[in-house]
């Protein structure tokens, strides 16, 4: 009995027991891809954080060994990404200066709190709290965040300062330093980019082209930051550009990533404490996306819970090794899957091949320039920025599409932290605005059926003795006044009324607010001489409405079907014309 709970904790202990050899060698070839990936990638991610580079080295090493232990997904790749990186740097990036051990101390209490924290929730079962963050809302935090990344690393392309806290402020600041610009990092920086653009979309087809396999064309091109890197370093090596004013890496510390112990503040735990949630959270929602996403493809599943302990358990890692906030990339991720990783340990691999690169591999880096780095982060970010998701919510729901824009718009103008507060809350405040307002349909039979539609859109039979209204809502607070109100329109208007009966077919809730208001509905029908009735009623909705009063007070009945009802309590019929039909040919009148 013990053993099928900790195998439910530990999903190494299920994948593990059927590895074997094929298995291996599809783990290490994905591996050696993924890590040629990730070590510019951590580089890169860790500048943006404001942390030095060879933190994010350190940052994509236990973090990878823990999830492999505790998480569900079998490609999920845990390490820096650019949001959350962003996220970190707007955090304490006012608490101190940037590169300094303070500023490193904090990345690493940060990651420490954002680990106990969905720990806390895993164990709670909270993983659901992060359907409080719709697509929409997720797809225009990242879109912004991704043009304040590429904005902000702008200013390193280029070689001038800027120093702006806000997309504005930057783009401001880049125009009046147009003048500045030093030509020699912005030919490197930009060159960079073009190279990694057309590595990314081109490289892969040319070495095709050339007859080599697409196994090893494909490796080859997801190479390109690598060998970008290193023939950038080679080249300020060669020509002695730092001695020109180009920003190199500089040292970078050789050796295991060290154990780190997080700030015992709690002053300093309370201030972070709001940031921490949202990178909790935002971390994630990105996580969990990619991660069904690509388990539906194995037809394999995730469990949201126990991906929360995990990732708390990468945070965590993360913070006792001098890391920062990781979360499963999305980039990363998708090479891991294409690559044949089939179990978590091909992550493992992953981390002994980053550790190696700590041992052996930081002194090359001295000469790497930092448009190099800047110019990494510009392409990975470029491709999660999905501007069309303004026309498609335009077009599906103007709703979501107030939430995307306000999301962009104070993601863009306020900071990550207050654009993605601000998504929740348009989004949340729009739902309550929507249900608050629900739809509520007059139904009739449709003829020769046992069905029942909304008198406005089919030709269907009604009886002036009776009005048959369906709610497709749940019943709370928000919206038992409409419909109080709609109730009490229909009363006042039709004379011949003698019955209300409301279709419950779509109610899934009826809350203690909207329970008083059915019950002053029934009795203000009574007293005009109506009668209420209920129809379709779900099973939980019925057992809950049993215990009350209201049910033993009732004038009407209960019936199991709307058809019921009507065979109940019909007497003469009448053949509704659908309004909007009627207005079609008024028009062609």
């Amino acid at each position: 009995m013990k053993t099928p709970n900790l195998a439910a904790w530990l999903p190494i202990l299920q994948w593990g027991r059927h590895y074997n050899r094929d298995t291996l060698a599809s783990d290490l070839v994905a591996a050696v891809i993924v890590t040629i990936m990730l070590i510019p990638q951590s580089l890169a991610y860790a500048s943006l954080a404001g942390l030095p580079p060879e933190v994010g080295l350190y940052a994509s090493i236990a973090p990878l060994v823990l999830y492999a232990i505790f998480g569900t997904s079998r490609v999920l790749a845990v390490g820096p990404v650019a949001v959350v990186s962003l996220m970190t740097a707007a955090a304490i990036g006012e608490r101190a200066a940037a590169g300094s051990p303070e500023y490193w101390a904090l990345a690493i209490a940060l990651a420490f709190m954002s680990g106990a924290m969905l720990l806390v929730m895993g164990v709670l079962r909270l993983g659901f709290l992060a359907n409080f963050l719709s697509h929409p809302v997720i797809s225009g935090f990242i879109t912004a965040s991704a043009l304040l990344i590429a904005v902000g690393q702008l200013k390193v392309i280029l070689g001038v300062k800027a120093d702006g806290h806000n997309f504005i402020d930057l783009a401001w600041q880049l125009i009046q330093q147009a003048g500045q610009i030093h030509w020699l990092t912005a030919a490197v920086g930009l060159g960079a980019v073009a190279f990694l653009f057309w590595a990314r979309k081109s490289l892969k087809p040319l070495l095709v082209r050339l007859g080599l396999p697409a196994r090893l064309a494909d490796v080859l091109a997801k190479a390109g930051p690598v060998a970008g890197i290193a023939l950038t370093a080679w080249l300020t090596w060669q020509f002695q550009w730092q001695a020109q004013g180009m920003k190199i890496v500089g040292t970078v510390p050789q050796g295991l990533p060290p154990l780190t112990l997080p700030t015992w503040n709690p002053a300093l735990w309370k201030e972070l404490a709001v940031p921490a949630l949202l990178i909790s959270v935002v971390g994630f929602v990105e996580s969990v996306s990619v991660g069904q996403t690509l388990a539906a493809k194995r037809r394999q599943r995730l469990e949201p819970d126990r991906e929360l302990v995990a990732l708390g358990a990468s945070n965590l890692g993360a913070s006792f090794t001098g890391g920062f906030p990781v979360t499963g990339g999305f980039a990363r991720s998708v090479v891991n899957f294409d690559a044949g990783a089939q179990t978590p340990a091909a992550g493992v691999f992953t981390a002994v091949g980053i550790l190696l690169a700590a041992l052996l591999l930081t002194p090359a880096l001295y000469f790497v320039p930092q448009a190099m780095l800047a110019a990494t982060i510009i392409v990975a970010v470029l491709s999660l920025a999905d501007l069309s998701i303004f026309k498609r919510t335009w077009a599906y729901s103007k709703p979501d599409f107030a939430a995307v824009l306000a999301t962009v718009a104070v993601t863009l103008t306020a900071g990550v932290e207050s654009g993605l507060i601000a998504g929740v809350a348009v989004s949340l405040g729009l739902y309550l605005f929507k249900t608050s307002r629900p739809h509520i349909a007059e139904v009739g039979l449709v003829p020769g059926t046992e069905h029942f539609r909304n008198v406005l859109r089919y030709k269907v039979l009604v009886d002036p003795c009776i009005l048959s209204l369906r709610v497709d809502e749940s019943l709370y607070f928000a919206n038992a006044r409409s419909l109080e109100d709609r109730i009490n329109a229909a009363t006042a208007d039709r004379p011949a009324l003698r019955h209300v009966v409301l279709q419950c077919s779509a109610i899934n809730d009826i809350d203690a607010s909207a329970l008083e208001s059915l019950e002053a509905i029934d009795k203000r029908l009574a007293d005009a001489g109506v009668t209420l009735h209920l129809s379709e009623v779900k099973g939980p909705v019925m057992d809950r409405l049993s215990k009350t009063e209201f049910m033993h007070e009732l004038r009407g009945q209960v019936f199991l079907t709307q058809y019921q009802a009507w065979v109940a309590l019909s007497s003469g019929i009448e053949t509704s014309e659908p309004v909007a039909r009627l207005l079609r040919q008024k028009a062609v009148a």
